[in-house]
Parts: structure tokens; sequence; C-alpha cells
């Protein structure tokens, strides 16, 4: 996938906020600091498209980016942040389900893993959600320039232990945002995704 262009169109916290062309979309759900912006700056090739921040928690809406005047990228809000109340989560639970629910574009989730932890009880979570949507599922185990080159095959098997993976929608790649290491890989998969 060639990136021409991209941009920030929307944030939306409900379904009348969302852009009202028809045009296809793919979500990005992953816990708080799990490198989502990363991710979508680097796959974009932008610098500060998608803002990173050092305190997690600070995506409270969906945020469309458009990309080649093609398609949107959908960053959701991250799960997991514990200084987020209780409601405040419920609320975000909410739109994310809203959305993923009821989103007739949406063609695809990406969810984001860190590949430095297993798995969390919330990606395990989402993952078996999407899985009940029946949505094509790409996990993404993020940072995995943090890991040693050895470890690389022990983050596959902790990720096949928590989630069963032999699904026919479902494909796995490692991915690092600083070594822009499988981003043709990830625009390989959404452009079959879009067609």
């Amino acid at each position: 996938m060639i990136i021409r262009s991209s941009d920030y169109a929307i944030s939306a916290v409900r379904e009348d906020q969302y852009p009202k062309n028809d045009l296809p979309e793919i979500a990005l759900a992953g816990r708080s600091n799990v490198g989502k912006s990363s991710l979508i700056n680097s796959f974009l090739n932008r610098k500060n498209l998608a803002r990173t921040s050092a305190q997690p928690g600070k995506t409270q809406t969906l945020n469309f980016y458009i990309v080649n005047k093609d398609f949107y990228l959908v960053d959701v809000p991250g799960y997991g942040y514990a200084k987020v109340s209780k409601s405040q989560r419920a609320k975000f639970g909410e739109m994310i389900q809203d959305y993923l629910e009821t989103r007739e574009n949406l063609r695809g989730l990406i969810i984001l893993v860190d590949s430095r932890h297993e798995p969390t009880k919330d990606d395990i979570a989402m993952y078996n959600y999407a899985q009940y949507l029946n949505l094509p599922i790409l996990v993404v185990c993020t940072k995995i320039d943090k890991v040693k080159k050895n470890q690389v095959n022990k983050v596959l098997a902790n990720l096949k232990k928590a989630l069963d993976l032999s699904y026919d929608n479902v494909t796995v790649l490692t991915y690092s945002s600083v070594k822009k290491l499988h981003v043709q890989e990830l625009g390989n998969w959404i452009e079959q995704r879009l067609q």
C-alpha cells in the first residue's frame, strides 16, 4: 500500500458524529500505552498525526484519520487504564461497543498487544469480543524492537497460549514503529480488507 495522503478527519463519541460518507474503516484497539499512536504515525509516515502521550489514557474519543481519501483508520480509546474512573471506563466501553457493533463501514479490527508482556485480561476480552462480532482480526505485537531476538518465539507462544489463533479470520504480525518493521505487511492486510 502506498500512502499518498493522510489527515485527521474527525473525533466522535456517538454515531451521529461519525463521518457521513461511505468509505470503509479499519479500527485499532489496544490497552492504553500499547503504541497505537506510534503505529498510526509510522504506518502513515507522519511524525505527529496521531498524538503520542507519555500519559496513558489520553485518547477519549473515536479518532478518524482519512487515508488516501479511500478509507479511515479509526483509533478507539485505550482500555485497561487504572487512573480513569469506573464510570469513565464504562462510557468508553459503551462508545467502543456501539461503534464496533453498529458500524457497517467497518472492514476489520487491528488489536495491538505489547510484545513485552503477556496478553492482559482486557486484551483477551477484546479478542473474544471481536471473534463474537465475526470481524477480520489482525493481532499486532507492538514494540518488538524492545524484545531480544531470541525471545520473539516466546512472545508468539505466549500469544497462542492466551488467544485461540486458529480461526480463519485471524492474522498475527510483529511490529516496530521505531524500526518500521512489518509496515508493508500491515498495509497489505488493510488493503485486502478494503477490496
